[in-house]
């Protein structure tokens, strides 16, 4: 089966999350016009479809392969990143002095989809890049950025996240890679570390690996941990690829998924040190690096949104096709296609209307972030900080349990045949199952999300987030359309649940912090259930809505949403029953 980018459905999410028609017309996204955003989403498809989706099966069906520190990527990888940088791609989000397009995060979200949604595997090394390149440009010096960002720019380098250690995995308090001050004001690295995606492969003529470690003199925990770029490859003066650094790949993981992008094992300094360049200030690494994390967890939430859509189109596909049974009313003589029948509708219209709403979900996010980084008023930019930093734990966890579960789906809309390698349908969830644990675990962002997004400000970044989605179901409601149904009752309800679970975890947080983090991952799903049907309400209320829009948004108010009240119970009352069975472990 083909994969088709659903453009219609991600200009949808950007008009009515991201309010891109308006913010078009005020300027904050000069030399873009809608026409410009479309063309580029079409032409991002076409290479998806035509280049990335073909190679998804194969590369999956052979990995990428490990021998003597080398990798080598599955067949047609290497020549498809070649078009890939040669089209541009790797260049869009970046930044213009360094040879980028430096379009917004709106349309670097919505091509990641893209990406991922074809090939997964192939996604994640541009994805980790352009973090990567957004770390440099944060706290790199100016020949750091000079000398290595023009060449991640254009694709002919790649970049890598260096976090964890085989003693330690999300805890980076334990890391004990270390760094060591050399006279030509260098340093020496010298550690393992673990999981590191595309830490080695064939694409490319350099890897930059940008490694968290500790200088000798160095405080205890978080804080004394400094940020280092390290290159596979030393440069000469010209600034062209020279000798080997002392950094070698041992080894790569034998994974449940993502089979043909390598996991690797890195070793430095295995022969006395390899060179590294300190990345902003010695002891602030952690802060350098989580503008990496940070701009990743979005990206790996709309992960989960790629993964979600291309297991609806193939399931969507498969049930038309398919015949069993017959249909209540079918006269005609046979068995009916499977989408006849409305239980499997029901499954499909739960994967279409999760897709969506955790695409708009992380394409809020991504309109946020514009508008912090963009908008020349003060006060409306750090309005738009604080709403992008409480959505994104919402964004990264929420997509991600979605894209897990609308996999699964899909493998039951294949029935017996979704066990079965060969239909595709298992690999997507295969693949998905990384999603909600790397880049912090979705438990990791539920504590995020409850200990530190929602006491921003007070507590007002809630509130006004709260107030944005009363707003919404009051107009669903003042409308009285008979096709919207129960939608505003049920959001009326969702939005109930979801500020007194709130005020709960306010006063939690205050008398009982661990019954708040007991409730902390049930908190956060409530979070985007009414996140979710709210966006999706919102754009059944826009005067040129889709009659799918409007079905959608119904659909989920009425069949996803109804697990408010009880999520809300669940995180409010759950933590008793933890609490008092401790014993049960032992």
């Amino acid at each position: 089966m083909t994969y088709s980018a659903p453009v219609d459905d991600i200009v949808t999410a950007l008009k009515t999350v991201a309010d891109l028609d308006s913010r078009l017309a005020n300027g904050l996204y000069p030399g873009l016009d809608g026409e410009t955003i479309r063309a580029v989403l079409d032409e991002a498809g076409k290479f998806a479809g035509d280049v990335l989706a073909p190679l998804n099966w194969s590369g999956d069906r052979t990995g990428a392969k490990w021998s003597g520190g080398h990798v080598t990527t599955p067949a047609g990888f290497r020549d498809a990143y070649k078009q890939f940088t040669a089209g541009g791609w790797s260049a869009l989000p970046c930044p213009e002095e360094f040879g980028g397009q430096g379009l917004p995060e709106i349309v670097s979200v919505s091509v990641c989809e893209i990406w991922n949604s074809a090939n997964l595997a192939f996604g994640l090394c541009p994805l980790l890049t352009q973090g990567a390149i957004h770390a440099i440009e944060t706290g790199g010096s100016d020949t750091l950025k000079a000398t290595y960002l023009p060449k991640m720019v254009s694709g002919e380098w790649t970049g890598t996240m260096n976090l964890t250690e085989p003693h330690a995995g999300s805890d980076l308090s334990e890391l004990k890679t270390r760094a060591e001050r050399h006279a030509d004001g260098s340093y020496r690295i010298t550690g393992t570390k673990i999981f590191i995606t595309c830490g080695e492969h064939d694409m490319a003529d350099n890897i930059i690996h940008l490694v968290l470690a500790r200088l000798p003199d160095a405080p205890g925990g978080t804080r004394g941990i400094s940020l280092f770029l390290v290159p596979k490859f030393l440069l000469k003066d010209d600034g062209s690829v020279g000798a080997r650094n002392d950094v070698i790949c041992a080894g790569i993981e034998h994974k449940l998924g993502i089979m043909a992008s390598p996991t690797c094992v890195m070793k430095f300094g295995e022969n006395g040190g390899a060179t590294g360049y300190l990345v902003g200030e010695e002891n602030r690494g952690l802060q350098n690096m989580f503008v990496m994390m940070n701009s990743a967890r979005l990206a790996v939430g709309m992960q989960g949104v790629a993964i979600a859509e291309r297991a609806t189109q193939r399931a969507i596909a498969f049930a038309k096709e398919r015949t069993q049974g017959k249909a209540l009313g079918n006269t005609v003589p046979g068995m009916s296609p499977i989408i006849a029948h409305a239980d499997v509708r029901r499954t499909l219209l739960t994967m279409k209307a999760m897709t969506q709403a955790s695409r708009m979900i992380c394409l809020a996010t991504a309109g946020a972030l514009d508008v912090a980084a963009l908008s020349a008023d003060e006060d409306q930019a750090r309005a738009a900080r604080n709403l992008a930093a409480l959505l994104t734990p919402v964004a990264k966890a929420f997509s991600t349990d979605i894209g897990c579960e609308v996999a699964s789906l899909g493998i039951q809309v294949h029935g017996g045949m979704g066990f079965v390698e060969e239909t595709g349908a298992a690999q997507y969830l295969r693949d998905a199952r990384i999603l909600p644990i790397y880049e912090g675990t979705n438990g990791i962002q539920a504590i995020d999300l409850v200990m530190r997004k929602l006491p921003l400000e007070g507590g007002a970044v809630m509130k006004a987030y709260l107030a944005s989605v009363s707003d919404i179901a009051s107009k669903v409601q003042a409308s009285n359309r008979p096709d919207f149904g129960q939608m505003g009752a049920k959001l009326q309800k969702g939005l109930m649940a979801l500020v007194a679970a709130s005020k709960w975890m306010g006063g939690a947080l205050q008398s009982d912090p661990e019954a708040a983090l007991a409730g902390a991952t049930p908190y956060l799903r409530l979070f985007g259930l009414v996140a979710g049907a709210s966006y999706l309400a919102k754009g059944a209320l826009a005067e040129d809505a889709s009659p799918h829009a409007v079905t959608t948004a119904r659909f989920f108010a009425e069949n996803c949403l109804t697990a408010a009240e009880g999520l809300a119970d669940t995180a409010m009352h759950g933590a008793a029953a933890i609490a008092a069975n401790e014993g049960v472990f032992a």
